[in-house]
């Protein structure tokens, strides 16, 4: 089943794809070829873990609607090697209602919008395990490329006028940096129709900011992070011939603190714990996956930058910023293989 990742709103993990999408383990070498659909809306705003539920109820929240694809190749090369490229197109508009000259919310909302290549992934798979009936046990390394622009802008509507600006960097194309992504994939047979499996990945993004403006004023949000994403997912599912059900959980989100590099700039630190229901079926050449995340906990943790602004206050007050999440996400994927 396809494993790609797309935090549910404002904590902006992109594209972290995997090559879980696959026929028969045992299954010859040659070509595949994906598509992945996703849509979410991201609308709830928390603050923390606590929903701030008055946004909702004034009409203020941010509103984000995602509708984007992946297209993807992956070439198994023995039984042991694959690899693989995630190339992703995006198309998300974001809508708010601004305020007017006099500091007043206008009645309608205003949008802003955000299309284009993404950051392309590309990917290498080694077999631990030998793929066979039993499951198969993989990690990968790979590169993710600064392809996406990082600095798109769009008519925002500022204090009674329109201002050509940077959108919001979670709908950015990509994020300036080039990463290094460490993913481990693993499936393992327990009964005869059943399999529990588990993947994550996590991406390491050096850069510190990539020197887009956020027009934001907390001083220390001046220009937008490059933060490191992560995703771990872990479930089973029970096989009936060419058909696959699966429940599972998920864990995606940003870190406060990068693994390697500063902390510096914007970021929405944070992550989604989600419930996973999934259903496969394989015809052929053909596979068609689906993957529905709930999800159930949604927390939005205090940045670098709040904590800096925090301290420089030193007044006592808790400086913490808030991020809007969605309540499901839907992912369809397709693939085809072409064996050698």
């Amino acid at each position: 089943m396809n494993t790609t990742v797309f935090a549910q709103g404002c904590v902006a993990v992109r594209n972290m794809s995997s090559c879980s999408l696959v026929f028969d383990s045992t299954s010859r070498g040659g070509w595949q070829f994906s598509m992945n659909y996703r849509y979410f809306k991201s609308f709830r705003h928390f603050t923390g873990k606590e929903e701030d539920k008055e946004r909702i109820e004034e009409n203020t929240n941010v509103i984000n609607h995602d509708n984007s694809i992946i297209l993807g190749a992956n070439y198994t090369i023995n039984s042991r090697w694959s690899v693989s490229i995630g190339v992703p197109m995006v198309y998300i508009d974001r809508s708010s209602r601004p305020r007017d000259a006099n500091g007043q919310r206008v009645p309608e909302r205003h949008y802003v919008t955000s299309k284009g290549l993404g950051d392309i992934r590309l990917m290498g798979y080694y077999s631990v395990i030998p793929a066979s009936h039993k499951g198969n046990l993989m990690v990968g390394l790979g590169v993710k490329l600064p392809t996406g622009n990082y600095n798109l802008q769009d008519d925002a509507y500022v204090n009674g006028t329109f201002v050509r600006r940077a959108v919001d960097q979670s709908i950015q194309p990509g994020d300036g940096g080039l990463g290094v992504i460490l993913e481990v994939d693993l499936l393992h047979q327990v009964q005869r129709n059943v399999f529990v499996y588990t993947n994550g990945s996590y991406l390491f993004n050096p850069r510190n900011t990539n020197g887009t403006l956020t027009n934001r004023s907390n001083p220390y949000e001046a220009v937008m992070s490059v933060p490191d994403q992560l995703f771990f997912r872990a479930g089973a599912r029970y096989v009936i011939k060419k058909f696959q059900i699966g429940v599972g959980g998920r864990v995606e989100g940003i870190p406060v603190h990068d693994l390697i590099g500063k902390n510096d700039g914007f970021r929405r630190p944070g992550y989604i714990i989600s419930a996973e229901p999934s259903a496969m079926v394989t015809f052929g050449k053909h596979i068609i996956g689906i993957n529905f995340p709930i999800a159930l906990v949604r927390n939005r943790t205090k940045s670098v930058a709040d904590q800096r602004l925090q301290d420089q206050n030193n007044d006592g007050k808790d400086v913490h910023g808030d991020a809007a999440f969605a309540d499901w996400l839907l992912s369809v994927s397709y693939a085809i293989r072409f064996a050698k």
